[in-house]
């Protein structure tokens, strides 16, 4: 794990996702909470998507993951997403986190390790 300046809990990141629809929102973010591979996932309402795919433009409505992990579970995390997710090549970004409440922080590697 890297030690970040200012975080007593090194190594937490946020990643970010995006699916098609609340139902399979809920069902990735549950699986992620009970594998231990996230502490917590927000569910954001559904918004816009607007991109290329194969040569055309789309406009779809899709809901974002909010998902807090850590660095040292992000591999497993991915692969899990990889599996779960309906999508032939899904957004899978994941942002360190460099500062934070340190208790939450504690909390998210708490919830994250075996």
């Amino acid at each position: 794990m890297t030690e970040r300046p200012g975080n007593d809990a090194p190594g937490t990141l946020l990643v970010l996702t995006t699916l098609p629809d609340a139902e399979s929102a809920g069902t990735v973010a549950s699986a992620l909470v009970a594998r231990r591979l996230a502490a917590c996932v927000n569910i954001l309402p559904p918004g816009t998507s607007v991109y290329e795919w194969q040569g055309e433009i789309h406009q779809d409505p899709e809901h974002v993951l909010l998902i807090k992990t850590t660095e040292t579970g992000y591999a497993q995390l991915q692969a899990a997403l990889l599996e779960l997710h309906p999508y032939e090549l899904p957004e899978i970004i994941a942002v360190p986190i460099t500062q934070g409440l340190p208790p939450y922080l504690r909390w998210i590697q708490d919830c994250t390790s075996s």
